[in-house]
Order: C-alpha cells, then structure tokens, then sequence
C-alpha cells in the first residue's frame, strides 16, 4: 500500500484468500484492506494517538438516513455527551479531494448538523470548522485535539 501523509502506524494485517484484510479496532473486526480503508486505518490511529480522541467516541462506518436512503459515514466522532461533533470522509489516495467529495460530506452533515468536517485521502487533509449561528465555515491548518472540539467557535473580525 501507498505511502501517506501520516504518522506511520502498526496494523494488523492478514490473507485470507486472495483478499487482505485489516483488523478494524473500533469496529472488532477483520475487513477488506482497500485503498479507503488503509487511509481509514492510519487517520483513526492519528486521532488517537496525536489528537488524544478516545476510541470510544469515535465509529467507524455510520449508518445514516437521507432522504429515505441509508448511507454511510466513513468515522463520526462524537462529544462528551454522545452527540455527533465530527464528520470524517475518506479517499483513497489516488482519488482527488474535489468539491464532489465536499458535497458529499455536506450532504452526511444535512442529517447530523456537526460542527467539524474532515476529509482526507491520506496524502491532502482537510478540516473545517462550521458555525451555525454566522452561517459561516472556517478551514483550519490542521485537525484540532479532541478537547477543542466542544469549545465554543472563535470571533472574527468581520
């Protein structure tokens, strides 16, 4: 698998058949090792491990309704309290951060109203920050530690 733009993580790996398959902690389970999922893998670990997100508030492959359709989050992270703060969609590396891929996740936010959007596909991260009550959205330089993510938006001056 390709190189990314992220710390460098111990996964544990296995064959079985012609697929391999990557044990996926939060979930408790071996899933297929695809070029997502190998994104997937390192950024949670990132999120732990440099963003102090602790596992237990972070869920991998979320069920959500839009317009009578089920679709998936790729991680949803959420608060103290166990409402959703985080929406995180994944890329495999050669696919390019787009505004389709934005609107995608803009789309998952519709339903859940979070307060953090990432995107990444391993090598390009993106975070921003949405306030409601400015009907505004801020792009930061990187993903913020698990504690800044309940802390009230900073002033602009606008």
């Amino acid at each position: 698998m390709q190189a990314l733009n992220l710390p460098k993580t111990d996964l544990k790996i296995v064959r079985k058949g012609e697929r391999l398959m990557v044990f996926d902690a939060l979930r408790h389970r071996y899933v297929t090792l695809t070029p997502e999922e190998w994104v997937r893998q390192h950024f949670v670990r990132f999120l732990q491990e440099w963003r102090q997100f602790p596992a237990g508030v972070i869920a991998n492959e979320v069920t959500v309704e839009l317009n009578g359709m089920r679709k998936r989050c790729d991680t949803l992270v959420y608060g103290r309290h166990a409402e959703p703060l985080m929406i995180v969609e994944y890329k495999a590396p050669t696919v390019e951060i787009s505004q389709q891929v934005f609107d995608q996740i803009c789309r998952y936010n519709m339903r859940l109203r979070v307060n953090w959007l990432v995107v990444s596909n391993g090598l390009h991260h993106y975070c921003c920050r949405i306030d409601y009550d400015r009907m505004s959205y801020t792009f930061l330089p990187e993903v913020p530690c698990y504690g800044e993510l309940e802390q009230e938006p900073i002033p602009t001056n606008d």
